[in-house]
This record gives C-alpha cells, sequence and structure tokens, in this order.
C-alpha cells in the first residue's frame, strides 16, 4: 500500500471541524496548526445544527453562581463541582469572545444580548444568533476567522481512521481521501469530532457523526467517563426524515405547551411541566406515546404569531412537513440529542494517552454529570477551547516520520443503528443491554466496516450495564430507584471487550445447562 507521509514539522493536528476545533485552532494561532475535517469546513458538524445558543450567567439578575446551582441541580449529583464551577465562570469572556471574532449574536435595542430561556434555568441566560439558527452563525463567523488567519491549514475530504501509537505516546495520525491514505506524523492530536447521534435511528443530529473520535481513543487506549450518559431531546418533529428536525426548547421557554391528540396538557402534574429537566421530559412523552397516545407541541396561542419570527428555521421545517404551527400543533418524540459521556479528560482537556487531548461533545469534563443543562454544550466548547490550547501550546512534539499502514475498511455504522436505538434509547432494562453487548462484540471482531462504530456501541453499553440504578438520562426499568452515592463511571475498550466475553460466555454455559 503507498502512503503519503507528510512531516508536519511539529505542528498539532486537530481533528473535526465544529465550534470546539475552530476555537482551539484560533486559540493557538499564531502557532502553525494542520485541521482536518472530513467534509467542507462547517458542512457537517453538529455545533452548526445548534438551535438552543449558549448559556452564560450575563443577566443584571443573574451570576456563575446561579448558573452552577442549575448546572449541578440537573446533572443529578455526577457533576465534577470543580470543573463546572471553573467553566460557568468563564462563559461570559467566552461570549464575548465569540463576539470579537465576528459572530453576530442576538441584541437588544440598547445593544445588551438578548438572553433567552430554557427548560431547568433559573434565569433568562440563553445567548442566541439568529434566533434559532445560533449555530449556523456561530460557525459561520468562526469558519471565516479560521480562513482568515494564515497559521491555520485546513485539510477537508479527510478522514482520520486511526491514530499511531509508540511507548504509550501519540506519534501520529492515519487517514484516507480521495487520493488515499496519508500519515500525519504528529505527536499532538486535539479530537473534536462531536457526538454519536449516528448511532441511533432517532436523532437530531447528522448521521455521519457516529462517534468517530471515540472510537479513535478507543483504539489508541484511552479511558472513557460516563459514556452510559445519552441525552434524549423531548422535542423532535415526528415525521419520516432522518436526521430529525430538532424543535429547541426555547419554543416551550416562550410559553410552548406539550399536549396529545385530545388536547390535555398531560405533563401538568410534573414538576415543571414543559420546562422541567430534559430526561424527566423526554420519558413523560416516551411513556405517553408508549400508552398508544400522540404527542403536541402547541404553540398556537405561545408563542403565537410571532413564532415563524424568533423560529424561522424550525417554521420552515414544520411547512417542509406540512405543518403550520399557526394553526396545527407539531407532531413530537424523543431523539438522541447530545452524549454528555466521553474521552475523560481533566481540565486542560489532556486524556490518558500522552500527545492526545480532546475538546467538545466527544470530551467528558464532568460539566454535565447524568443528564446536561440546556445550552451548555456550546459554552463548554467554547470555553474549554482556550484551556487546551493553551495546554497544547506548552507541550513538546514527539511525532514519527516513517510512514504507517493500515488496510481499514470505511466505517458504516449501519448494523450497529439498530442495537442501539432499541437497547439504549430513552428507558433500558438489562436483558436488551446483554443481547446488544453480545451482539455488538461480535461485530467489533469482524475488523470489517462495523467494528469501529460497534466498538463504541459497546463501551457504552457494558457501562449502562454496569449501572445499576436510574440516575438523569440513564433510565432502567429494572433498577428504577437512584442509587444512594453518586460515582461518576470510567471504561476502557479492552475493559468493555473483557465484560462482554463474560456474557458471551456465560450464556454458552446457560446454553449447555
Amino acid at each position: 500500500m503507498s502512503v503519503d507521509v507528510r512531516d508536519l514539522g511539529g505542528r498539532p493536528v486537530i481533528i473535526g471541524g465544529g465550534i470546539a476545533g475552530l476555537m482551539t485552532a484560533l486559540h493557538l494561532a499564531p502557532e502553525p496548526v494542520l485541521l482536518v475535517s472530513r467534509s467542507e469546513l462547517g458542512a457537517d458538524a453538529s455545533s452548526a445544527w445548534a438551535q438552543g445558543g449558549l448559556a452564560a450567567s450575563l443577566g443584571d439578575d443573574d451570576e456563575p453562581a446561579l448558573h452552577l446551582s442549575d448546572t449541578l441541580a440537573a446533572g443529578d449529583g455526577l457533576c465534577a463541582a470543580q470543573a463546572a464551577r471553573r467553566i460557568v465562570n468563564a462563559a461570559p469572556d467566552a461570549i464575548e469572545d465569540l463576539a470579537r471574532l465576528g459572530v453576530r449574536f442576538d441584541r437588544t435595542p440598547t445593544g445588551a444580548f438578548r438572553l433567552g430561556l430554557e427548560a431547568a434555568h433559573s434565569r433568562r441566560r440563553i445567548v442566541h444568533a439568529g434566533g434559532d439558527g445560533s449555530g449556523r452563525e456561530v460557525m459561520r463567523g468562526l469558519v471565516a476567522a479560521v480562513r482568515s488567519t494564515p497559521a491555520i491549514a485546513v485539510v477537508d475530504g479527510i478522514e482520520a481512521r486511526r491514530l499511531t501509537v509508540e511507548d504509550g505516546r501519540i506519534t501520529g495520525v492515519l487517514a484516507n481521501g480521495s487520493k488515499g491514505p496519508v500519515f500525519l506524523a504528529t505527536g499532538r492530536v486535539v479530537l473534536a469530532t462531536g457526538g454519536i447521534g449516528g448511532l441511533f435511528h432517532d436523532t437530531t443530529n447528522p448521521l455521519g457523526s457516529w462517534g468517530q473520535g471515540l472510537a479513535l481513543a478507543a483504539r489508541a487506549g484511552a479511558t472513557f467517563a460516563d459514556l452510559e450518559f445519552i441525552q434524549f431531546h423531548p422535542t423532535a418533529l415526528d415525521g419520516l426524515d432522518r436526521p430529525m428536525s430538532l424543535i429547541s426548547e426555547a419554543v416551550r421557554g416562550e410559553g410552548a405547551t406539550i399536549i396529545d391528540e385530545t388536547g390535555r396538557r398531560f405533563l401538568d402534574g410534573v414538576q415543571g411541566a414543559e420546562l422541567a429537566p430534559r430526561d424527566i421530559v423526554a420519558r413523560a412523552v416516551w411513556r405517553h406515546l408508549a400508552d398508544n397516545h400522540r404527542v403536541f407541541l402547541d404553540v398556537r396561542e405561545k408563542p403565537g404569531a410571532t413564532f415563524a419570527q424568533h423560529f424561522p428555521m424550525i417554521a420552515a421545517a414544520c411547512r417542509k412537513a406540512g405543518i403550520d404551527p399557526a394553526r396545527d400543533p407539531i407532531p413530537i418524540r424523543p431523539a438522541q440529542h447530545y452524549h454528555m459521556g466521553g474521552v475523560a479528560v481533566d481540565m486542560a482537556g489532556r486524556t490518558s494517552v500522552p500527545g492526545l487531548w480532546a475538546c467538545g461533545e466527544v470530551a467528558s469534563t464532568g460539566l454535565h454529570g447524568a443528564n446536561r443543562l440546556a445550552s451548555n454544550s456550546l459554552t463548554e466548547a467554547a470555553v474549554c477551547a482556550r484551556w487546551v490550547a493553551d495546554s497544547v501550546a506548552g507541550s513538546l512534539d514527539s511525532g514519527r516520520k516513517q510512514a504507517v499502514a493500515l488496510d481499514l475498511p470505511a466505517p458504516n455504522p449501519g448494523s450497529v443503528r439498530p442495537l442501539l436505538s432499541r437497547a439504549l434509547g430513552v428507558t433500558r432494562d438489562g436483558e436488551r443491554l446483554k443481547e446488544a453487548a453480545r451482539a455488538l462484540l461480535l461485530l467489533q471482531q469482524q475488523q470489517g466496516p462495523a467494528s469501529d462504530p460497534a466498538a463504541v456501541g459497546l463501551m457504552i453499553a457494558v457501562g449502562a450495564l454496569l449501572r445499576q440504578e436510574s440516575r438523569g438520562a440513564h433510565f432502567r426499568t429494572d433498577f428504577p430507584s437512584r442509587a444512594a452515592v453518586a460515582s461518576r463511571s470510567q471504561i476502557t475498550l479492552n475493559a468493555a471487550i473483557a465484560a462482554a466475553r463474560e456474557l458471551a460466555s456465560s450464556r454458552a454455559l446457560e446454553s449447555i445447562l
């Protein structure tokens, strides 16, 4: 196999072109950096799809301590309090950084940030850009800033397939592009690859985001945290399109209600009702659907006539589906939306593998705990990118120069998707998790197109099996109670494989007996 070897002269490589990757690159400048994206910069990033905006204590009635309190409450006892405190304290400055980089945030006539309200926030603290097009506008501003920064070299159309490791340290990135395999020699790699939506049938994220960064880190031997915690957004547009259109929580923040086909507002008995934490609302909607009801978001009275003006992207998605929100309730169902778990990192974004950092959704800082507070994710990416950049800039390169060749098939999560959709949805139980783990182990071992997606799914399934309680977004019907003591989980791919092999052996023994 002919491999194109690129000696980068010690420059770091950032894998991923969303907010986390772009801001890390910008903060590293003027140090030269290579940014690798599998598609045109910004074209396939989950960041661009974000509607809700960024959370920061910018209002006169707000302060970081209140933001922290809301974050810890939503995280259901599993947030890393020190990390959460540091991130929310830095959030206002990160918003100002984005504004200086050219992001056009929504403002009041006096020039102040226009602040919105979302579920589980005690204050209006959500900064939007272009109404419900916040992610798109933030990405527009950052892409323009990156394109105009000479120190940042962008290579799109290349997909990272493996990280090479020698003596426990990162030495390079093996990628594949239109001209075949390419080896990027570097001892400094930042993962900023986003989430795992492509592992689920019902998702609000790009189907191409199936956990590539998690697979890269897993094969390199990294440690992961809290992989079992997956957030399902309660209000995805219930139609035929996949991925599904998100109906932002901000719509409920402006007064929209959730009803069934009879017009009954069935969340009346839930504390916080439509603005309860996402896991609570998602389970309530899921159960109502399971009881053969249909569920709708009703915007006819609130926001009412101003709906299309404030939420143009959502209004357009409704029109495409043949729905007029001014007259018709919007059909909804929960869909996979965000992954709280990820590669375990410290506050500088360092993973357990020297030379490897992670930032954004692929990382687990401990901010989100068991259930992410609305709009904290883009804030986390924007805040942590600076700390990751500082750490990378202060480290030494140890990349190798010789070629590394691996014949790796293009990954395809198609056969993994039904397994995770069935076993790792809004509600879970041990038997389905065991079945999924056994099937995922076989797929992971086959070294085919499903191998890497199956490796990611296997770690998630084993993590969910080991957490024998219900907490935040992780709800076990066979363990419906919350454990008295909260503890964050940790796992590696090798540990997940060993656990799944035990399950497979126990089933074989049961069949013999």
